[in-house]
């Protein structure tokens, strides 16, 4: 077994997290789109953590495991009244993306359901209720978590390739 964190082999989720970074310094304008597909390419042909730390060395934010002390970015407090507002964080992508597959499903639903009506003279049971009832739920959970308690996957993605 290697002794220091640079042998150590990468998994695909460790390559993924390094390849959304390069993404998002892409789109802060702090790497060129040459720059940006030379290290997308080092990425995923990189075997460790060695070879994924230097890819994101000269990257803000960024400092390898080895080299840095993990601290919380937010102060965690106990008490919800103490906790940092989240309102000025703009939504997660993947929490507009299911909200907006909902809404899309459900509108589809609803005009399918009121051509039925119309071309039938009547109201006929509201069906698009059981689309729209049990996955609405789930997302309110899912947003809840994301939104109060601050639970969010990207979070402990990033959490997970630092820690290791």
């Amino acid at each position: 077994m290697a002794d220091r964190r640079e042998d150590l082999r990468a998994a695909d989720v460790d390559r993924q997290f390094v390849a959304e970074r390069l993404k998002a310094a892409l789109d802060e304008g702090r790497l060129s789109l040459g720059e940006y597909d030379d290290r997308l390419k080092e990425t995923y042909a990189a075997r460790t953590y060695g070879d994924l730390d230097g890819i994101l060395k000269d990257l803000p934010g960024f400092h390898s495991a080895g080299g840095s002390r993990v601290e919380p970015l937010e102060p965690v407090a106990d008490d919800p009244d103490e906790r940092p507002d989240r309102g000025e964080r703009s939504n997660p992508k993947w929490l507009v993306g299911i909200w907006s597959a909902w809404l899309v499903a459900v509108s589809v639903n609803v005009v399918i359901w009121a051509l039925v009506s119309l071309s039938s003279g009547e109201a006929v049971y509201f069906w698009p209720m059981w689309v729209a009832g049990p996955w609405g739920a789930v997302l309110l959970a899912s947003t809840f978590s994301v939104k109060v308690l601050g639970n969010s996957p990207d979070d402990n993605r990033q959490r997970r390739y630092r820690d290791s």
